[in-house]
């Protein structure tokens, strides 16, 4: 078994290292302690200005007509954790981030959701510039099946400023995918100075689980519970800023990171080997039962990411960033036991964990040009991104071919990638009936998409005719993960145009007041407008009221309209084809399917904001109705569905599943911030206090004539994947944090209680309610008088898990934690590290 893409990672240290280094030998003024750029000054009482949801130059975080959250690079960096969409989870109670785990590529690629929504109904902006989607799209049973979003992870901490999440829809302002709200990261713009950071950590864990019955006769001294300490996790990282030109800024950042996987299964008390003579054999007391990882996978991961502008003459600012990360990770699926018919005993005697090892490879672009005249602000800019992944799947077999099977696949993949022009043109007018100059901007966007897949090498997908002993056909395809065929190569895309007009302004001293339209034409489904009105009223410079309403879409993505998969399975001995197909496929058009549509939503959203001295409090309460959802269907493998296929004309399928418009859902919830800066002769304390609550109601889900005609009917979409959407993330999350500094002295504390969550089954015998649980996060940091900072910390201070599966559920043992769970299923990860601002 390969070291599952560990074979590159001395390279991709010895380049970051190398690169952070070259740009310490470069830089002007390194004794100089300025620049550090921390993105929120330490007096939390200065509010800061945003620019996500408000294209007004000065608007500050308190003063918005919709709620906008701010977080620092600072919280990012001391949040005891190693991911930035975990560190955003940590500090934003409206948005998740569930890692799910036996996910295939999900494993690798893990979205993040806001406010209860799909992951892909959140736009992510990079310098208020659309990001491109990763090339996975979500199709196991985990938070957001179906959808395909942009990773948060391909983002260096070190590169960003702050990040601007804005809790409301902006499809009139930003376009298609902001339905849930706005993650924009704004990134660094420092001349000087710079950072080195290295940290190290573990996971040192105890959890408990439970297990199925011991076979009568079979005597195993089953434990209940299992020490660990694991998940090591190594990242190197740092940022520089240099001086271009007389005025100009090149900030430069680079990661590497390598982490171990992490084993979190329950205890296997299934028979493992075949009977010998009638009799348990003797192995079945040797053979490692803990048999699947099940947690965290293995990662190796390289980053650069750079953002510069340079002044040109006159007004004009030439400006540009770009990034590039290299991801080999690792994640297993299911043990295949050594009696299993997927084995083959002399080539595993005592089985095999297969591992589904992605390459990942993301790279962006963009450039613009920003300047002035006759008192407008113009901007244009071109900007590319490009998401591929690429599946190798490794310790398997083509149990078709026999003995002969290869072990280690090449199973093909996909990539996305998305290039977009746009341009935006803003200007004050005053207009002598109003207080306040009237905020005019105008703006139009092309955006080109494109979805590619390509098969692997036929022995991961083809069957090879070896069968059982007993003469029955065996499994075709690599083992775990078989691959693409080239029956499922695309290479296809879509173009879209918009245009945009965005008005704000004050219509008396105390009514703000922004209007927002959008022209959109794709040249897949048609065209769409969408608007926004949001306006606030300031009763006193203490207390004011804010609400919005809005229409918004999200355009159907080319990751579900181009994706599809096939694998061959035997049903009675005849061999069926198990697929996932295209809208368009004659076989999903047979069964119902159409061209896909854009979703449309209606947002609805009323809040206050008051200032009680230092005490800063907002309330946000929403609506937001979504019509004609895009879902990928229930997998149709039921003998009526294939009977009607085959008297159709179409032969050997065996199961499908589509893509497919029809789910309506009511999602109401309410935001709750407070925020104190406490400063006295103890430093400064900054106390935060905040919290969601929200439903999701599914009022309607996806039918076909078609399937509808048959006896029984089957569910387009099930009661799992209803109860997912309604239940599988938490109704109300709620934290508490508190940042401390005095001196050389600083502590983050961060407690996060997550509501219930339903893991849902096939009926209701099989649901899973997982119970409220508060997770704790702890470093506490000492700066040294050279520069230097010392840390250490805890993410989950105290070890606390999900509910485990119950033994009635849990068949397999690789499962002692559902995929629900909110926060992760590895339990405590200490840490250490140091860090050194120059």
């Amino acid at each position: 078994m390969k070291q599952h893409g560990f074979q590159r990672a001395p390279a991709g240290l010895r380049l970051c290292i190398l690169a952070m280094s070259i740009a310490a030998l470069h830089a002007p003024g390194m004794a100089q302690t300025g620049g550090s750029g921390a993105a929120v000054a330490a007096d939390a009482a200065a509010p800061a200005v945003v620019v996500t949801g408000t294209r007004v130059s000065n608007r500050s975080v308190l003063d918005t007509a919709s709620p906008v959250d701010v977080v620092s690079a600072e919280l990012i960096n001391n949040n005891g954790v190693t991911e930035v969409s975990q560190a955003l989870s940590a500090a934003l109670p409206a948005l998740n981030f569930p890692r799910p785990g036996l996910t295939d590529g999900t494993d690798t690629v893990r979205p993040v959701t806001l406010r209860g929504l799909a992951p892909d109904q959140a736009l992510v902006l990079v310098n208020s510039k659309r990001r491109h989607a990763s090339a996975l799209v979500n199709v196991n049973g985990t938070v957001g099946r179906g959808s395909a979003s942009a990773d948060l992870n391909t983002i260096p901490a070190g590169i960003i400023q702050t990040v601007e999440v804005l809790r409301d829809g902006a499809a009139a302002q930003y376009g298609s995918d902001a339905i849930a709200g706005v993650i924009n990261f704004r990134l660094r713009e420092n001349r000087s100075g710079g950072e080195f950071s290295a940290s190290t950590g573990a996971r040192i864990s105890e959890y408990d689980y439970h297990t199925g019955s011991v076979p009568a006769g079979l005597a195993l001294d089953v434990p209940n519970k299992r020490k660990r300490t694991d998940g090591q996790t190594t990242t190197v990282s740092g940022w520089k800023g240099f001086t271009l030109g007389e005025d100009g800024f090149l900030t430069v950042a680079a990661e590497y990171k390598k982490q171990s996987h992490t084993e979190r299964s329950a205890y296997d008390v299934r028979q493992q080997y075949p009977l010998v003579n009638g009799k348990f054999d003797p192995r079945e007391q040797t053979i490692k039962r803990y048999n699947t990882w099940g947690g965290e996978p293995e990662l190796t991961q390289s980053t650069i990411f750079a953002n510069a502008g340079i002044p040109l003459q006159g007004d004009v600012k030439l400006y540009g960033s770009a990034s590039y990360q290299r991801r080999d990770s690792s994640a297993a699926g299911f043990f295949r036991r050594p009696l299993q018919d997927e084995n083959i005993a002399s080539v595993y005697p005592d089985g095999y964990l297969p591992v589904i090892a992605p390459t990942v490879d993301d790279v962006s672009g963009t450039g613009g040009l920003a300047w002035s005249a006759q008192g407008w602000d113009f901007d244009a800019s071109l900007g590319f991104g490009r998401n591929k992944m690429a599946f190798t799947v490794e310790n398997s077999l083509n149990r078709s071919l026999g003995a002969a099977s290869k072990t280690d696949f090449d199973a093909g993949g996909f990539a996305y990638d998305q290039l977009t022009l746009n341009f935006s043109a803003v200007k004050p007018l005053s207009v002598a009936i109003l207080p306040a100059p009237l905020n005019v901007a105008v703006g139009a966007e092309a955006r080109r998409e494109n979805y590619e897949l390509w098969a692997g090498e036929p022995d991961s997908y083809r069957y090879g005719g070896v069968t059982l002993a007993d003469g029955r056909p065996s499994a075709a395809g690599s083992q775990v993960f078989p691959g693409y065929t080239p029956a499922n190569a695309i290479d296809s895309g879509r173009h879209s145009i918009g245009a945009f007009l965005d008005l704000e302004t004050k219509l008396t001293p105390e009514l703000l007041t922004s209007l927002a339209v959008r022209a959109e034409r794709y040249s897949d489904f048609g065209s769409n407008v969408t608007g926004k009105l949001a306006t606030r009223y300031d009763f006193s410079p203490a207390f004011g009221l804010r609400g919005s309403l809005q229409n918004g879409l999200r355009a159907p993505s080319p990751q579900q309209q181009f994706y599809t998969s096939t694998a061959m399975t035997f049903i009675d001995g005849a061999a069926f084809n198990i697929a996932t197909f295209r809208p368009d496929d004659p076989v999903a058009v047979a069964l119902g399917a159409k061209p896909l549509e854009a979703e449309k939503s209606v947002n609805v959203a009323l809040g206050a904001v008051a200032r009680i001295g230092q005490l800063n409090l907002t309330v946000d309460a929403y609506r937001i109705k979504i019509r004609d959802r895009i879902v990928l269907s229930e997998n149709l493998t039921q003998a009526n569905v294939r009977q009607f296929l085959s008297a159709n004309g179409y032969t050997g399928v065996g199961g499908s599943r589509f893509f497919i418009n029809g789910v309506n859902s009511t999602t109401t919830g309410v935001d709750v911030v407070a925020n104190l800066p406490l400063r006295s002769t103890a430093g400064l304390l900054d106390l935060t206090l905040a919290g969601n609550f929200n439903t999701t109601d599914v009022t309607r889900v996806p039918v076909t004539a078609q399937l509808a005609a048959l006896s029984p009917a089957p569910s387009l979409f099930g009661r799992a994947n209803v109860l997912g959407i309604e239940e599988g993330q938490p109704k109300n999350k709620i934290s508490a944090s508190a940042r401390w500094k005095l001196a050389q002295w600083g502590a983050t504390f961060n407690a996060t209680r997550y509501g219930k969550v339903l893991s849902a089954g096939s009926t209701a015998a099989t649901d899973f309610w997982l119970t409220p649980k508060t997770v704790v996060n702890l470093e506490a940091r000492y700066t040294l008088a050279g520069g230097a900072t010392l840390a250490l910390g805890a993410d989950n201070l105290f070890d606390v898990y999900s509910d485990p599966v119950p033994a009635s559920l849990n068949t397999t043992a690789a499962v002692p934690y559902a995929n629900r769970a909110p926060f992760g299923r590895s339990g405590r990860f200490v840490y250490a590290r140091a860090s050194y601002k120059f």
